[in-house]
């Protein structure tokens, strides 16, 4: 068969640290939020204008979201405020077919810049122990 037509390989088990491998559809995931392992994060927070939308959510383990919306709320908010920061994204990266990212990456500019980045499982693990 044609490299081309091959289809792409699993990335298999993490070598350490937690799996989500196996969440692999938003309904795995909802399941996941009702047994208490995760919870929902918006991308855009809903303080900043976000959307109550499905595609500005993605699911995290359980205290995640908080990380986040500390670095929104204590940091970022008040560089908004000033006028220092005009431009925010928050980027999921994936790990497979996983609705889980990996790590969530929060970029904010204007007259100052910020570059964050929210490491859950998989390689971004190992990322945040090489910095």
């Amino acid at each position: 068969m044609p490299f081309w037509k091959r289809k792409p390989k699993e990335p298999g088990p993490p070598l350490h640290g937690p799996d989500f491998s196996d969440v692999d559809s938003r309904e795995k995931a909802i399941q996941l939020v009702e047994e208490g392992v995760l919870e929902p994060l918006y991308l855009m927070p809903q303080e900043f204008g976000g959307p109550d939308d499905p595609r500005n959510v993605v699911y995290v383990p359980v205290g995640i979201a908080e990380v986040k919306r500390d670095t929104d709320l204590n940091i970022i908010a008040p560089l908004v405020e000033s006028g220092d920061i005009e431009n925010y994204a928050a980027t999921p990266e994936y790990r497979g077919r996983s609705f889980v990212p990996m790590a969530v990456k929060i970029e904010a500019s204007g007259a100052k810049k910020l570059a964050s980045e929210i490491c859950i499982w998989g390689e971004a693990l190992d990322r945040e122990t090489a910095t």
